[in-house]
């Protein structure tokens, strides 16, 4: 009878803290609590043994008890910035939790783009690219067009079009599907070991996820390519190209980021050098960002899982005045 009421107390403590931090708002993340935190950690540390020896050594390093910098919390499902110049992580909150990474996906696309094609290519696509949700972000290109991969690039990046991902899947490895499994090849080479791929755009996939230490990993990569940068930091572009009957079309796209929209403004004293959204019902707000503060130190910024656009950039703001002075 005694460890009957014991587990019954038991029961009654867990349900008021689940309560509880379902009333505080933290609970955003569509992934179950069983799948975060200890069995998490746990994998966590197993991945780290086997894989810390072998990531570069100029790489920010944290393990799972430090993932939380002490006092800091936010209302948003993960935050993190890391001093690129020191590899200081300055603020860490939630690094190694799941996540769905919605449109920021595109880094890894864009990485293995610029790893393995060349901006040069033509590209005619032989068939009409569906995407499997309603009001996902595309261009006007249909089948019969003709495009260099640099156009298509601009597409993925300026826009975050989602034809351009697949079309841009397609030129790299004959399919989307082939081409996921490069992205997952990828992802484990560069010490991305709790993300899992299972399209080249980011719309939503229950399989589909990561954390934001792994894009901090997958994002430090692309940014070594010069292409990316200039394209990222881009707040408009006119991707041209071909139909199929000869027509030279020429689409006005904007930037998906508002700090280079200039809708939202960094700290004074910040540049942004680039970065990438992602927006998905699922995911919510998202956004990375690589900035430069005016002693010439560079900083990797990641927003996960912020309610609103507005959110997602006054969060983004205040990570940024952390560099300031720094």
């Amino acid at each position: 009878m005694r460890q009957k009421r014991r587990f019954a107390r038991l029961g009654w403590i867990l349900m008021l803290v689940i309560l509880a931090v379902s009333v505080s708002g933290c609970i955003q993340n569509p992934f179950q609590i069983t799948n975060s935190y200890e069995s998490y950690y746990a994998k966590e540390e197993e991945a780290e043994t086997d894989n810390l020896e072998g990531m570069a050594a100029d790489l920010a390093v944290l393990d799972a008890e430090s993932q939380n910098t002490p006092g800091y919390q936010s209302s948003n499902y993960a935050e993190l910035l890391i001093n690129d110049s020191t590899n200081e992580v300055m603020k860490s909150y939630r690094c190694f939790e799941r996540v769905y990474p919605a449109s920021v996906t595109k880094i890894m696309t864009a990485l293995l783009v610029l790893e393995n094609g060349n901006l040069d290519d033509e590209i005619t696509l032989d068939h009409d690219i569906e995407l499997n949700e309603d009001g996902a972000v595309a261009t006007t290109l249909s089948k019969g067009d003709t495009l260099t991969v640099n156009e298509a690039f601009h597409g993925l990046v300026v826009k975050s079009a989602n034809d351009c991902a697949v079309i841009l899947a397609e030129y790299i490895a004959g399919s989307e599907e082939k081409f996921v499994e490069m992205m997952n090849e990828r992802a484990r080479e560069l010490g991305a070991t709790h993300t899992h791929f299972a399209n080249s755009h980011g719309l939503h996939d229950d399989n589909h996820y990561t954390t934001a230490y792994d894009l901090y990993l997958i994002f430090k990569e692309v940014v070594k390519h010069d292409a990316y940068l200039e394209t990222a930091s881009k707040k408009d572009y006119t991707m041209t190209y071909v139909t199929a009957d000869g027509r030279e079309v020429g689409e006005y796209m904007q930037s998906t980021d508002e700090f280079l929209l200039n809708t939202y403004s960094v700290p004074n004293g910040v540049t942004l050098l680039g970065g990438k959204t992602g927006t998905t019902s699922m995911a919510k707000s998202c956004l990375i960002l690589l900035t430069e503060n005016e002693a010439g130190e560079r900083f990797f910024s990641v927003v996960m899982g912020a309610a609103t656009h507005e959110d997602l950039y006054n969060s983004m703001t205040k990570l940024l005045e952390n560099i300031v002075n720094n």
